[in-house]
């Protein structure tokens, strides 16, 4: 008899955790080569849509040796001062996020050329390629691009699966090749629908306690569209 536990998620935010695929394949090189301490290169800016992979290379990036900071919802310049005050990497994310404050774009130009002059590691990621990030001042803009520059993309279904069966083995669960053609089919392609597709599946599973099958993931689907889930 099959027990079941509900395991938390726990993503593995490393280069051999890393899903590859066309989109990402220079992301993944320019990530790692940033991250070699051995190498020259010492600045990245990562862009593409959410749930493309620029976290996961971002946090691959910052490992166990520099801190890691998203954007989103910090307002507080202090806060990013302390985090990278006496760091040796740089690693911030979600640069769209970054509210239209004067100070924190301060702090951020600041800490931008105190690393880049002392040689320090950069990794940064948005949405958009630097020139259409419009909340940064242009001389950041200009800089991000002195460095290597990369965009991600998981437009293709191949991705996709990939990604699906990716997220499902951080929930340590093994989904089969029908379940995920069955998400697809049925769910929009961006990425973030997808996973959350998943997520949904597995707490309906949980929730029911049986085993991921295709059955489920149909009865599930009726349960969504009746509205009884």
């Amino acid at each position: 008899m099959q027990q079941f536990f509900d395991f938390p998620v726990v993503p593995t935010f490393s280069f051999a955790g890393f899903v590859p695929c066309e989109g990402n394949a220079a992301a993944l090189r320019f990530a790692g080569r940033v991250a070699d301490p051995n190498d020259s290169e010492n600045l990245l800016y990562l862009h593409g849509p959410s749930g493309s992979g620029k976290t996961h290379l971002l946090k691959a990036v910052a490992g166990q040796r520099f801190p890691y900071l998203s954007l989103r919802g910090v307002t507080d310049p202090q806060l990013i001062l302390s985090l990278f005050s006496t760091a040796e990497g740089l690693v911030v994310d979600d640069l769209h996020e970054m509210p239209d404050q004067p100070d924190l774009r301060g702090v951020i130009w600041q800490l931008f050329n105190d690393y880049h002059s002392s040689g320090r590691t950069i990794a940064m990621a948005g949405l958009h390629p630097p020139r259409q990030l419009s909340n940064l001042d242009d001389h950041l803009t200009s800089r991000l691009l002195w460095g290597l520059v990369a965009h991600l993309d998981a437009s293709d279904d191949g991705s996709r699966r990939m990604i699906l069966k990716k997220v499902a083995d951080d929930r340590q669960v093994r989904i089969s090749d029908d379940i995920v053609e069955y998400i697809l089919a049925t769910t929009s392609r961006e990425v973030g629908a997808l996973i959350g597709a998943f997520e949904q599946l597995y707490r309906y599973s949980m929730a029911e306690k049986r085993r991921i099958t295709l059955p489920l993931a149909r009865e599930l689907r009726e349960a969504v569209l009746s509205g009884r889930w």
